[in-house]
């Protein structure tokens, strides 16, 4: 029988401030523990994995959930990579450590990137500058419709957003201008993603779509994600996952509409043969919530996807693992800023019946050292050869 990793990312739920979290201006920062303040957090089956037993752990209450003796094996994971967003998150959790940051932008982008974006899309710009996304289509979403100049802006993360009004500007040509702009974004100034922010409504109204589209730098070196396929095996990609890879080392994928989506489209997967890796990004935790600050948010999408935790563990086969993860934080009660925030990232894994996975010794593993475990594990799990398990980092976990 074939074995499967199903590697799930809830993206931005960080479980507490990394050691280095000072230098990133993010101390005090946990995500889990700004979302237990909420009546509606419920996590039981997450804990049965071993949530609330992982070092370090805080919360906001005693939840009913804090005395369930976990039967997975579980670890927290430290972030080696000098980043806090997406793209190096993902890559470090395929086994690609980033050394330095990419670039970001607090003052907006240099004039020679603006000017060659301006003449390659033929179209004027407004704002760039460091913005939330919600916000900036409020303070120019009018003046881009009376105009059609596109809306610029970027964040604490590496990242160069274009909005703009699907009534002025359609999402694929939209598309077309983010290509664009990746072309001219490399190098020195290679952001980790070009993003389109389509959105609609009227004056004093304007909201973002799901059409949102990432285009990513491509990863510099290979990953697990090529080991596998490089060795036969299949990579599926669901949600942001193709985005954050630039389709690099993919074998098939799939988009989503958000976390419910993205759950419904796992599950549909579970009932498919493949033979190797299902690699899942569920974006709302970070989109919709940890961004916009909203605790009560947050908690209830952690609750539901706990709720249907369940029902994804009971479609794994015998030789099936399960690993849930995060790749940053974005603690929503977090005042000083809207963007992500430099927390430990959970590690739970299971097989059926919440069982630790084939092969492990289960329990606490303690703190690890980076993301890439996930990828010597998963390799290690699939039956690489060594010297391609060598071609990523990080120590095995399982």
């Amino acid at each position: 029988m074939s074995k499967r990793v199903i590697l799930i990312v809830m993206d931005s739920f960080g479980i507490g401030e990394e050691p280095d979290a000072k230098d990133f201006g993010d101390e005090g920062t946990n995500t889990l523990r700004s979302c237990t303040r909420s009546e509606a957090f419920s996590a039981q089956n997450l804990a049965k994995m071993g949530l609330l037993r992982i070092d370090g752990i805080e919360t906001a209450r005693k939840l009913p959930e804090s005395d369930i003796i976990p039967t997975g094996t579980y670890a927290r994971l430290r972030e080696r990579s000098m980043g806090k967003d997406t793209t190096i998150g993902h890559w470090e959790i395929a086994g690609l450590i980033s050394p330095k940051p990419l670039p970001t932008y607090p003052n907006g982008f240099p004039d020679e990137v603006i000017k060659e974006f301006e003449e390659k899309t033929g179209r004027n710009f407004l704002c760039n500058l460091p913005y939330s996304g919600t916000k900036v289509i409020n303070d120019y979403g009018d003046e881009h419709v009376k105009t059609g100049a596109l809306i610029v802006y970027t964040s604490a993360d590496s990242v160069f957003q274009i909005a703009a009004h699907e009534d002025i500007v359609p999402p694929e040509q939209l598309y077309d201008y983010c290509r664009t702009a990746r072309e001219i974004l490399v190098g020195k100034h290679g952001v980790g993603r070009v993003i389109a922010r389509p959105f609609i409504g009227t004056s004093g109204n304007y909201t973002r779509t799901s059409r949102r589209h990432d285009f990513s730098l491509l990863p510099p070196k290979d990953t697990m994600l090529d080991v596998l396929k490089d060795n036969g095996k299949d990579v599926i990609g669901i949600g942001k996952i193709h985005d954050i890879f630039a389709g690099k080392g993919l074998t098939e994928y799939t988009y989503t509409t958000g976390n419910e989506d993205g759950i419904n489209k796992t599950m549909e997967y579970l009932d498919k043969e493949f033979d190797g890796l299902l690699f899942v990004n569920l974006v709302d935790y970070d989109m919709l919530y940890g961004h916009r600050r909203d605790i009560e948010g947050y908690a209830k999408a952690v609750a539901f996807f706990d709720e249907r935790l369940p029902k994804i563990v009971e479609k794994l086969r015998e030789d099936d693992i399960l690993m849930i993860t995060a790749d940053h934080g974005c603690d929503p009660a977090y005042t000083k800023t809207t963007d992500h925030t430099r927390e430990y990232v959970p590690f739970i894994c299971c097989g059926r019946d919440f069982m630790p996975a084939k092969g492990t010794k289960g329990g606490n593993l303690g703190t690890r050292p980076t993301f890439a475990d996930i990828a010597a594990s998963t390799l290690t799990y699939l039956g690489m050869p060594e010297d391609q398990i060598a071609r990523v980092s990080g120590e095995n976990i399982l």
